[in-house]
This record gives structure tokens, C-alpha cells and sequence, in this order.
């Protein structure tokens, strides 16, 4: 088991590479995100290209020089501590997202691994669980949950679930649909009650592929918790700072948090809620 561990954390790491380069450049390869979009000091110039940087070519280079990396450059985690979180080549500060999404990655796949342990359904896990890094983080930077992980995540989840892993078939496909359907449906009251908009379509699709990982029995866990905690977060915000009021917060992290929490640990939420209740008895 320590192996096993120890092997995700070092494949999370790797894999924590490349995510950081799919949250900052699939936004720009869908032509989501333009410098307009940005406020002004944010300066990459990679937005200035006619030709967006595809997720495989070119290799890794400074967002704001564009120096190619070697691999002493490119060591994940390592290399943001050895070169004291500063390009080598210009010295611009390189944003803790980074190293961030890279130790994020590492101790999820541990943790999955760990919890799982070696069976097939720990790949998938896997899977999932760095594509919600990716949206969340896509999310917290551009408040956008791009349909080109959403949508693949989501049949992937129904192909995943026709072997009755993370749950059966048809709660999965029900899931899918009251994913969508029921957040389609808070929006657009909230809406009528407020005249404001309280989610984005994102989040419908991105609650709809989380159904069809988890099934329709669990939304309302996956609901709760993400609200329970964003409200906390939002609250809190408030009271440290004044810049915090006011501030529109991005769904899509927390519902990835509470997804992944109630993937690996669902039934111990569950049983934890029905002895408390007094209905476990």
C-alpha cells in the first residue's frame, strides 16, 4: 500500500504538470478568454497570439517571456522552490497556481489511492478527480467551466458506470439529467425571485457529468456540501475584508470538492449523518 501511494503521489505530480498548462491554455485554444477579458495588469503574450498554444505543442515556456524551459526548469514542484518562484530568464514572478495545482494533484491521487487502493476503479477515480482540479481552477481564474472537459466528463462517468462501478447504470443516466435539470431549475428561480443570475450554464453541465459519476442519490449530498461551504467561504470573506463584499464567487470549486469528497467518501458522510439522527439505530 505504501508503494501504491507513493507511486500516485509522484504520477500526481507529473500529472499536476500538465494540468497547469491545460488551465492555462485550454481557455485561450476555445477562445473563451482574450485580453479584454483580463484586467490590465495581467500581461501574457500568449493572448497577443493569432495562434493560441495548443496542450501538447509548443514545450513549456514563460508565460511572459516565452524562454522554453529545460527540464531543470520544469521539475514539478521542485523547480518553483530551487528557482525561488522566479523565471531564471526575466525574473517575473511565477504564480502560485502552479506549484499549487502540482501538490494539489500529488496528494488527491495519494489520497485516492490510499482509499482505493489496486483495483481498476482507482484509474477512473483518478481521472475524475484531476479533471475536477482543472475546472475548479479554470473556474476560480476565468469563471468558466469549458464543455470540453464538462461533456467528455460526463460520458465518460455513463461508460464508467455501464459496469455498475461508482453506481448503476440507470442512476447514473438519471443522475446526469437531474444533474443539469435541477440546478437549470434553482437558476432560473432565482432569477425570477432576484433579477440577478445565481450560477452559470457551466455549472449546469458540470452537476450533470458529476451525476453521472456519482448518481442521482448523492446530488443532494454533492448540493449541501459545495453550498454549505461556499456559503462559509463567502461569509468569511465578508468579515476579513471589505473587497470581499460584493465579490461574485465561482461554483465550480466547490461543487469539485464536495464531488470528489462524496466519490471516495460518501457512504461514511452517509452513515455519519443517519447515527447522528438517530435513524442509524
Amino acid at each position: 500500500m505504501i508503494e501504491l501511494t507513493a507511486v500516485a503521489g509522484l504520477t500526481g505530480l507529473a500529472v499536476g504538470s500538465f494540468l497547469n498548462v491545460v488551465i492555462h491554455r485550454l481557455p485561450l485554444r476555445l477562445g473563451l478568454v482574450t485580453s479584454s477579458n483580463l484586467d490590465s495588469s495581467h500581461t501574457d503574450s500568449a493572448l497577443a497570439s493569432p495562434n493560441p498554444p495548443g496542450l501538447i505543442q509548443p514545450a513549456s515556456r514563460c508565460p511572459q517571456c516565452e524562454t522554453p524551459l529545460n527540464w531543470r526548469e520544469n521539475i514539478p514542484l521542485v523547480s518553483f522552490i530551487i528557482q525561488k518562484g522566479r523565471c531564471r530568464h526575466c525574473n517575473t514572478r511565477i504564480s502560485w497556481r502552479y506549484p499549487t495545482v502540482e501538490l494539489l494533484s500529488a496528494l488527491i491521487s495519494m489520497v485516492v489511492a490510499t482509499v482505493l487502493g489496486t483495483q481498476w476503479l482507482t484509474v477512473p477515480a483518478l481521472l475524475f478527480s484531476w479533471a475536477l482540479i482543472v475546472l475548479a481552477f479554470i473556474d476560480i481564474e476565468h469563471y468558466l467551466l469549458p464543455d470540453a472537459i464538462t461533456l467528455p466528463l460526463l460520458w465518460l462517468g455513463l461508460l464508467v458506470n455501464c459496469l455498475d462501478s461508482f453506481t448503476t447504470p440507470q442512476a447514473a443516466i438519471i443522475g446526469a439529467g437531474a444533474g443539469y435539470l435541477g440546478l437549470w431549475l434553482v437558476y432560473h428561480l432565482f432569477r425570477w425571485i432576484t433579477s440577478r443570475e445565481g450560477f452559470g450554464y457551466g455549472d449546469f453541465k458540470m452537476l450533470a457529468a458529476i451525476g453521472a459519476w456519482l448518481g442521482w442519490a448523492l446530488l443532494p449530498l454533492v448540493l449541501c456540501i459545495a453550498a454549505t461551504v461556499g456559503a462559509i467561504t463567502g461569509g468569511l470573506m465578508m468579515l476579513v475584508s471589505r473587497s470581499g463584499r460584493g465579490r461574485v464567487l465561482p461554483f465550480g470549486p466547490f461543487l469539485a470538492m464536495a464531488a470528489w469528497l462524496v466519490l471516495l467518501f460518501g457512504d461514511s458522510f452517509i452513515s455519519a449523518y443517519l447515527l447522528t439522527s438517530g435513524m442509524g439505530r
